[in-house]
C-alpha cells in the first residue's frame, strides 16, 4: 500500500511540475508574441499610412489652398494666379493673404491679378481669420470638408513648405483631406526644423482639444514665418 501511495504521489508531483513548466512556456510564448507585435505595430502603421497616401495621391485635387504670408511683392499670389491658369475650374482659397492688416485694397488687387490671368474673381475665396500657419489650416479645414473637398493643391513658399506640410498632414488629415504640395520658388533659407516640430505639436493640440495655442505668443497677422 505504501509503495502504491509513494508512486501515486510521485506521479502527481511530476504532473504538477510538467503543468507548471507548460504554463511557463505558454507564458513565455505569449510574452514573446506581444513583444514581436510591439515591434511590428509601428512598422505596420507606417506602411499602412504610406499605402493610404499612395492611394490618395491618385486623386485629382478639387481646390487650391494658398497660405498667406507674402511680401509686398505678392509672390505667392502671382505664382498662384499663373498656376490657376492650368486649373481654371478649381476654386482658390486664400488664407489670410496680403501684407499688413489686410486693407480692402489687397482683395481688389488680387482679384485684378487673377482676372488678368483669365481666372474669374468668383473662384476666389478670401479668409482673414488666421494669425499664423497653424490657423491658416484650422480656420478653413471644416469649410473645405463641408464642400466635400478631399484633396487640395497646397501652395506656399519653398522655405515654408516643410512646416506647412507637417501641419497639413495633421489638421487636414484629421478631416480626411489630402494635399499635393506646390512650392513657390524663393531665395530664402529653409526654416529650422524646430518650427515644424513646434507647430506640429500645436496642430495635434488643436485636433485633440480645439485649441490652437495661438494666444500663447500673440503676433500680427501674416506671421507664418514665425
Amino acid at each position: 500500500m505504501i509503495p502504491f501511495l509513494f508512486s501515486a504521489i510521485s506521479m502527481m508531483i511530476l504532473k504538477i511540475g510538467s503543468s507548471k513548466q507548460h504554463n511557463s512556456l505558454s507564458l513565455n510564448t505569449t510574452l514573446s508574441k506581444l513583444k514581436l507585435l510591439m515591434y511590428l505595430a509601428p512598422i505596420l502603421i507606417v506602411f499602412s499610412w504610406l499605402g493610404y497616401k499612395k492611394i490618395r495621391s491618385f486623386e485629382t485635387p478639387q481646390a487650391v489652398l494658398m497660405l498667406g504670408g507674402s511680401t509686398s511683392a505678392l509672390e505667392r499670389e502671382k505664382f498662384t494666379a499663373k498656376f490657376a491658369r492650368q486649373h481654371p475650374d478649381l476654386p482658390i482659397w486664400i488664407s489670410s493673404g496680403g501684407p499688413g492688416d489686410y486693407p480692402e485694397s489687397y482683395n481688389n488687387s488680387v482679384k485684378r491679378m487673377f482676372t488678368k490671368a483669365g481666372i474669374s474673381a468668383d473662384s476666389l475665396y478670401f479668409d482673414e481669420q488666421a494669425v499664423d500657419t497653424v490657423t491658416n489650416f484650422t480656420t478653413l479645414v471644416d469649410q473645405l470638408k463641408a464642400r466635400r473637398i478631399r484633396r487640395v493643391y497646397l501652395i506656399t513658399s519653398d522655405y515654408h513648405m516643410r512646416r506647412a506640410s507637417v501641419i497639413g498632414e495633421i489638421v487636414l488629415g484629421s478631416r480626411g483631406i489630402d494635399f499635393k504640395p506646390i512650392s513657390v520658388p524663393t531665395q530664402e533659407t529653409p526654416e529650422p526644423m524646430k518650427k515644424a516640430v513646434r507647430d506640429g505639436a500645436r496642430a495635434i493640440l488643436w485636433v485633440t482639444t480645439g485649441y490652437t495655442g495661438a494666444t500663447l505668443h500673440p503676433q500680427s497677422k501674416l506671421s507664418n514665418r514665425k
